[in-house]
Formats: structure tokens, sequence, C-alpha cells
């Protein structure tokens, strides 16, 4: 099962995305700064996610 992290960033990414086109359409710069700001804090906080469950498989060994 992935670590929690993987997920969270997943869902972080898929809000910004949605936030990003929101400001996109509307030509709210705000929100389209935000919305990819917070992509890129899912991204990290996925691949977070992915070092500890190589770490955890790791150490299983």
């Amino acid at each position: 099962m992935p670590d929690k992290d993987v997920i969270a960033g997943k869902v972080k990414q898929v809000e910004g995305k949605a936030q990003d086109a929101v400001g996109d359409i509307t030509g709210n710069t705000d929100d389209d700064v935000a919305g990819k700001a917070k992509q890129v804090e899912g991204k990290v906080q996925e691949e977070f996610g992915k070092a500890k469950d190589a770490l955890r498989a790791a150490l299983d060994k």
C-alpha cells in the first residue's frame, strides 16, 4: 500500500490543476499561480512518500 504522502500529494496535484484551470478561465492570475504552486507542492509530497516507501522496502529486506 502506498504511503499516505503519495496519495495526499496526488490529491494536491489534482486540486492545483483545477485551481489553475479556474484561474485560466476567469483570468485570475492569483488562482493561476496558487494552482501551479499547489501542483508543485503535491509533486514534492508524492515524491517524499515514494522515498519513504523505498526506504521501508530496503529495510524490510
